[in-house]
C-alpha cells in the first residue's frame, strides 16, 4: 500500500512541477479558437514526455529506497557489510566509475538493483535473501552486473528513450483525436467529446506500442550487462549466478527499479514482448556461447 501511495504521490509532484514549468516558460495552449497548434503541442508534449522521463531519473535514488526499505551502508558494522562495500569498491574503480552508494534492503527475495542519475552518483542494492542465498562468488557477479549497468549509462538511456517515446505517443494522439473530431464527427467550432475520447484511445494503443520499444532495449542491455559482470567477475561465476537465480524463481521488484534488477523474464508468447529481461535460459546460453 505504501507502495501504491509513493507512486501516485511522486507521479502527481511530477505533473504539477511540469505543469509549473510550462507556466513559467509561457507555453500556449495547443488547442486554439483557430484549430490545432502544432508547435505549441510539440513543446507540450515534450515537457511532459522527456521533463517526466528523466525527472523520475533524477529522484531514482529516493524513490528506490523508500520504496524498498533500502539502507545505505554508510559505516561497515559486519564483515559481510565490509565485503559487499569493498566488492562493489573494487568492481567500481575497474569499471572506471565513481564510487556507488551501497544499500541492503530486507527482502527473502534473491534480488539486486542499480539506480541513480549518473554513473558517478549510482545506488547500488542487494537484497538479505541473495546474501543467504547466493555464495560470495555468485554474489560478486550479481554486483558486477548491476556494476556494468551504471558504467554503461543505462539508466539515462533507458530515460531518454523513454522520455521519446513518452513525446511521441503525447503528441499523435492528440494530432489523431483532433483530426477524428473535425474530419468523422465533423466539429465546426473548439473540439468535441470526439477529441478527448479518441485521444484517450490512442494514447492507450500507442502507449502499449512505445512499451514494446522501450522493453526491447531494455532486454538488449541485460545481455551487456552480463558480460559486464562476467569481465569484472568471472564469466564461471555470472554464469553460475544465472543459474542459482533461475533454480530460485525470483519476484520482480517494484515497477520503478524492475528494469535495472538482475532477475526478470520469464514470460512467453505476446507477454515476452513486455518482458524487461530476457529469459534467464537466454542469458545463460549466451555467456556460455560468447555472443
Amino acid at each position: 500500500m505504501n507502495r501504491i501511495i509513493l507512486f501516485l504521490a511522486t507521479n502527481m509532484a511530477i505533473v504539477l512541477v511540469l505543469s509549473v514549468t510550462m507556466r513559467i516558460l509561457g507555453v500556449e495552449p495547443y488547442l486554439t479558437s483557430s484549430g490545432l497548434n502544432l508547435t505549441s503541442l510539440l513543446i507540450f508534449a515534450a515537457i511532459m514526455g522527456m521533463g517526466g522521463s528523466f525527472i523520475s531519473l533524477a529522484i531514482s535514488k529516493w524513490t528506490a529506497k523508500r520504496s524498498t526499505g533500502a539502507r545505505v551502508i554508510e559505516t561497515p558494522e559486519t564483515p559481510g557489510e565490509k565485503w559487499l562495500v569493498e566488492t562493489v569498491q573494487r568492481q567500481a574503480k575497474a569499471a572506471g566509475i565513481g564510487m556507488p552508494e551501497v544499500a541492503i534492503f530486507d527482502s527473502p527475495d534473491v534480488n539486486a538493483f542499480a539506480t541513480g542519475m549518473n554513473k558517478n552518483n549510482a545506488l547500488v542494492a542487494v537484497s538479505t535473501g541473495l546474501l543467504q542465498a547466493m555464495t560470495k562468488d555468485e554474489a560478486e557477479a550479481v554486483l558486477g552486473h548491476e556494476i556494468s549497468h551504471v558504467a554503461n549509462g543505462d539508466m539515462v538511456t533507458l530515460a531518454l528513450i523513454q522520455g521519446v517515446v513518452n513525446t511521441f505517443v503525447m503528441f499523435l494522439s492528440r494530432v489523431i483525436g483532433y483530426l477524428v473530431d473535425k474530419v468523422i464527427f465533423k466539429t465546426e467550432r473548439g473540439t468535441g467529446p470526439a477529441f478527448f475520447v479518441t485521444m484517450i484511445i490512442a494514447e492507450m494503443v500507442l502507449g502499449v506500442l512505445a512499451s514494446i520499444i522501450v522493453m526491447w532495449f531494455s532486454r538488449k542491455r541485460e545481455f551487456r550487462a552480463d558480460f559486464g559482470g562476467a569481465t569484472l567477475a568471472g564469466k564461471g561465476a555470472m554464469i553460475a549466478a544465472l543459474e542459482r537465480l533461475n533454480s530460485l524463481h525470483p519476484q520482480p521488484l517494484p515497477e520503478k527499479m524492475a528494469a535495472f534488477g538482475i532477475a526478470g523474464g520469464g514470460a512467453s508468447g505476446f507477454k515476452r514482448l513486455f518482458m524487461t529481461h530476457p529469459p534467464l535460459e537466454e542469458r545463460i546460453a549466451a555467456l556460455k556461447s560468447g555472443q
